[in-house]
């Protein structure tokens, strides 16, 4: 078994064409955030749809909406009564700065030990790009015509942007994107040497708080000492977010989080985790956090708040000994099984009235485009063809784990009324959303092989 192993993880990485074929696309800079990127957003879905049309996807379409547009793909299987797969993904990128690059600039594509480079290398444009890769492997194996299941692919130009108008392309589509089970494409593996299936995802709660302290700044002469500042009072605010232990202080925040499932927990206890490799691996110099729980329990089954931006004064000029008249921060809650975002999110609002204090004000703004936190149903049929196909290409087992970011699995487990599984070929070292983004070409490989055996295993179990 470890030779058999062995060999299958050495894979075959994606060939010099294919390569290529997805350097071009990650080249092209499809930033959601930036208005300026609008048409190479634009850009890039045209590219992915001719790329469907390259791999045989006959029904390729642009779906515009009223920001940026999705792509739409559909690849019928030859039995009209075949299980229905709907790929979801992105293909727009997170915001770059050039100059904290170092490999090479974001939109300049280099291949290099083993790595493809590039904004989008592996968040998310590597990952469709393996689908494709996949329906070509798989259609060659059953030297057929049609694949042995109907294959549809949404993939969005909003995502991280909190995929603004996805409800409305779930509403006007919804007969076009009917399916038996729907595939989350933008997820993260373990590591290329342990075989994995994440079956549960956190949700996610983004909010902006804003504290005022004074109608404008002041100079610190004039008033130091006998002043409301801003930026402290955000800060007394955000220290109070969470206790000594690490535990997020919103009242009821933790009444409805689930125990993990057993067999997760199980693995969990198991699965091979080095914390110097980890923190090398991801940047990170410590690993705080809810105290009695490991690095992956904290990652997958426990909730977390973060504050991903802190802002006060003047940060495009000097300082010149002023007291800001405003702060503010942005705040992310990761949420697990069975908490509910509108829930947390009235938590924030009724968490923030109690600690509020005369001379200053405080303005909250909590972000529409939150999400529930997901589970696979653990004895769907799906996810065990999934199981087969990740132990097919590994030659060995897969572990059950989850993924500590967010995705709109539950919106599109409603949407559909079909189960969503989660299968990716990111790594917690791809930099995603940082500088010298990254895909290791091997995961691209394995994950081909993975996706084109489970076309094969979908359905078989389909009569189950």
């Amino acid at each position: 078994m470890n030779a058999e192993r062995s060999a299958a993880q050495a894979g075959r990485v994606p060939g010099r064409e294919a390569v290529a074929d997805l350097a071009q696309w990650v080249g092209i800079a499809s930033v959601s955030c930036d208005p300026d990127r609008a048409d190479d957003v634009r850009r890039s879905a045209r590219w992915l749809a001719d790329a469907f049309r390259r791999a045989g996807i006959s029904r390729a379409e642009i779906w515009e909406t009223e920001g940026l547009p999705a792509v739409y793909g559909c690849r019928p299987a030859a039995d009209p009564d075949a299980p229905v797969l709907l790929v979801y993904s992105h293909h727009d990128v997170h915001a770059a700065d050039p100059s904290a690059w170092r490999v090479t600039p974001p939109f300049s594509p280099l291949r290099h030990g083993g790595r493809l480079y590039g904004r989008g290398a592996s968040d998310a444009k590597g990952q469709v790009m393996c689908h494709l890769w996949a329906l070509s492997e798989h259609l060659a194996v059953r030297c057929a015509p049609a694949p042995a299941v109907t294959v549809k692919y949404l993939v969005e130009g909003e995502e991280e942007i909190g995929s603004v108008h996805l409800a409305e392309l779930l509403s006007q589509h919804a007969e076009e994107l009917g399916a038996d089970v729907v595939m989350v494409s933008d997820s993260m593996l373990w590591s290329l040497d342990e075989p994995t299936v994440c079956g549960v995802v956190r949700g996610s709660v983004t909010a902006s708080l804003t504290v005022r302290g004074a109608r404008r700044d002041i100079h610190s002469g004039a008033v130091s000492g006998a002043a409301s500042n801003a930026a402290f009072e955000l800060c007394r605010i955000l220290d109070l977010l969470t206790d000594a232990q690490g535990r997020v202080t919103l009242p009821a925040f933790y009444d409805a989080v689930a125990e993990p499932a057993p067999s997760l927990r199980t693995a969990l206890h198991t699965l091979p985790f080095d914390l110097s490799a980890w923190r090398a691996e991801t940047g990170t110099f410590a690993a705080p956090g809810e105290a009695g729980f490991s690095v992956p329990e904290r990652l997958w089954t426990r909730p977390s708040v973060e504050i991903a931006r802190l802002t006060a004064g003047r940060t495009g000029a000097p300082a010149l000994g002023l007291i800001p008249a405003e702060a503010s921060a942005d705040l992310l809650f990761r949420l697990v099984p069975d908490q509910q975002a509108d829930r947390v999110a009235d938590q924030l609002r009724t968490w923030l009235a109690e600690h509020r204090r005369p001379g200053y004000s405080y303005d909250l703004d909590v972000s529409p485009t939150i999400s529930d936190p997901y589970r696979t149903p653990p004895e769907h049929p799906a996810l065990a063809a999934l199981h087969r196909a990740v132990a097919h290409a590994h030659g060995a087992p897969a572990r059950p784990i989850g993924n500590g970011g967010a995705a709109p699995a539950a919106q599109l487990a409603r949407a559909c009324a079909a189960p969503v599984l989660f299968f990716g070929t990111g790594l917690p070292g791809d930099r995603w959303h940082g500088p010298d983004e990254r895909v290791e070409l091997r995961a691209l490989s394995l994950g081909t092989q993975v996706l084109a055996r489970f076309l094969d295993e979908l359905p078989r179990s389909a009569g189950a």
